[in-house]
């Protein structure tokens, strides 16, 4: 099975200079906790609920100033939409990852890969899956 099978196709994105409020008002319209950022087509990050937590609401930044690419993580690890799934499941269990940007050949992102999206395709690994993810990992005590 491929993950252009199995994805979750067009997400929504936001734009680097959108405000982190705004941001924040579109994850919780959608119910998401990621967005992929993206100049046009092209995929330059993604901004988890956490990362406007840790990274700017705990630096005591205003989310109505804030823009997305301070808080953003840059050169997000992504899969191409003809990769085997097995190869994205491996992915996200390697790097601890519950969503995966899916990109095509031009590095256009056309889609989203959840562990929602393998649980929901019968995929027996997404067990796997979510307990790889779920181990903790080591804190950041900078």
């Amino acid at each position: 099975m491929k993950v252009s099978q199995v994805m979750t196709p067009d997400p929504r994105t936001v734009g680097p200079q959108d405000t982190l409020q705004d941001a924040a008002r579109l994850m919780d319209q959608l119910n998401v906790g990621v967005l992929p950022v993206a100049d046009g087509p092209r995929l330059i990050g993604v901004l988890t609920d956490r990362d406007i937590v840790v990274r700017s609401t705990s630096a005591g930044q205003d989310p109505r100033q804030a823009r997305v690419e301070a808080a953003m993580t840059t050169e997000p690890r992504t899969v191409a939409e003809d990769a085997p799934v097995l190869d994205a499941i491996r992915m996200m269990k390697e790097q601890q990852l519950r969503r995966l940007p899916v990109v095509d050949g031009a590095g256009h992102l056309i889609g989203i890969l959840s562990l929602g999206d393998l649980a929901e395709a019968g995929t027996p690994e997404a067990g796997d899956v979510l307990e790889a993810i779920s181990s903790p990992a080591e804190p950041d005590r900078r």
